[in-house]
């Protein structure tokens, strides 16, 4: 760590400056009144905030994202109007960095868009790159000084071949879907992964260029003579992170006294690896039959999320619950999900196809569906579709029909509203009428 380190008095000139016109664009707003009752930038009003402050139509776009990112702006029912951050802006030098490291936690969202050619690779690999960016961002918080661009691609490409050998495991190649995919989908952290061989060094590199361009847009990194390295504000960032990880780990992993329902829905938004963290402190810290047990009870509820969530904790426990998931499989709403978990226990190297029969796989698909219908994005249920149909949707819309889930015509009615291949989406709909009328 960086000795002499800067206090927020001194970091906070620098943050104001970078967010100056994001405070001159809140200012507007507050004195304008109302802007759009959703707290959005309408395009007549941007040309209006242009015209008042002379900003172009696009800086003007940014700074209002940026305000409402830092809390210069809150979104209210009435409009958008001047958030309580910007009434601190002038005296409150905490205030001004903290509100400029929620800009520098979105640093994906302002990364410039990587040029059409290599969106496709790009949309897979930067995804997976997200993840090794703490890992680049610890690097040159230690090193304090510029470090290459080459070998800071070197640190990528190691992460995310690490990354390809170690998480994929075969399990994204199946038509039957893993549990444990579908919970990450709807986190957004890692969808299953599209790339079995090492990427391309010119894609990688491509994915490099966009994470340290989005870092410095938001004013974490500096970029010159083909090298990077961390601004004051950058450093600051990592460092908090830092202490944030090392109190969690001396407050016993922070969730040890909750109830197991209340664990797994914290543990919701995290990536894998602190969630593993999380439920491996959780389990330990009381008797290992009384864990296994509580977690068991929380997946029988009625959030699909929780549910699958609940398995990978499970998971964490190992052995210990074997004889409790064994008796699960007699519960109907657990069945798949026990299922997999002891094939994976018995290292036996099966696939999810080899364990569940088509009931089995119908019910977990229409289950994982509901969690993603529930917890994320609609559209991520078309990327559910193709990894379980196996080319025939029409196959697998019948079976879910038929699998007695309670969510199956949900489901099936969510697909036919966000999928693009209208004889797809005319299949799913036909599948969840016949649901809801009883049909065969």
């Amino acid at each position: 760590m960086p000795d002499g380190f800067p206090a927020p008095a001194e970091l906070a000139p620098l943050a104001r400056r970078m967010l100056v016109d994001a405070v001159r664009i809140a200012r507007w707003a507050g004195e304008l009144g109302e802007v759009d009752k959703r707290g959005e930038l309408l395009p007549e009003d941007a040309r209006a905030a242009g015209r008042a402050l002379a900003m172009t139509v696009g800086a003007a776009a940014k700074a209002w994202g940026q305000a409402l990112l830092v809390g210069l702006v809150e979104a209210r029912d009435g409009g958008a109007g001047p958030g309580w951050r910007l009434h601190a802006w002038e005296h409150d030098d905490e205030a001004v960095v903290r509100g400029w490291s929620a800009l520098f936690d979105a640093w994906t969202l302002l990364a410039p868009v990587p040029p059409a050619a290599l969106r496709g690779v790009f949309a897979v690999l930067a995804g997976q790159a997200v993840d090794q960016a703490p890992q680049l961002l610890s690097f040159l918080h230690l090193v304090a000084g510029p470090v290459a661009d080459s070998e800071l691609l070197e640190l990528l490409r190691r992460g995310l071949d690490e990354r390809r050998v170690g998480g994929n495991g075969g399990a994204g190649l199946s038509p039957v879907p893993h549990a444990a995919s579908a919970v990450s989908a709807v986190r957004g952290t890692c969808r299953e992964p599209q790339i079995d061989t090492p990427a391309a060094p010119s894609d990688v590199a491509a994915v490099l260029d966009w994470m340290l361009d989005g870092l410095a847009a938001v004013g974490a990194v500096v970029r010159r003579n083909d090298a990077a390295e961390l601004s004051p504000l950058g450093h600051w960032a990592v460092r908090a992170k830092l202490e944030e990880i090392c109190t969690v780990a001396q407050t016993a992993a922070g969730h040890i006294e909750q109830s197991a329902f209340e664990l797994l829905n914290a543990c919701a938004d995290y990536s894998p690896g602190p969630a593993r963290a999380e439920f491996r402190a959780w389990v330990a810290a009381r008797p290992a039959d009384r864990a296994v047990a509580e977690l068991l009870d929380a997946a029988q509820g009625d959030d699909a999320l929780v549910r699958g969530l609940a398995f990978e904790a499970l998971r964490v426990a190992g052995s210990t619950a074997e004889q409790a998931v064994r008796a699960a499989v007699d519960e109907p709403v657990l069945r798949p999900y026990a299922l997999l978990w002891l094939a994976e226990q018995s290292d036996e190297g099966v696939s999810p196809a080899d364990v569940l029969g088509a009931e089995d796989a119908a019910w977990l698909w229409v289950d994982t569906a509901a969690a993603v219908l529930d917890h994320g994005e609609t559209e991520l249920l078309v990327g559910h579709v193709e990894g379980a149909s196996a080319g025939d949707p029409v196959r697998l819309f019948a079976r879910a029909r038929q699998s007695g889930h309670p969510r199956a015509a949900s489901v099936l009615t969510a697909v036919s509203g966000v999928h693009p291949d209208p004889g797809v989406a005319r299949a799913a709909r036909r599948s969840a009428f016949s649901v809801h009328t009883g049909g065969a």
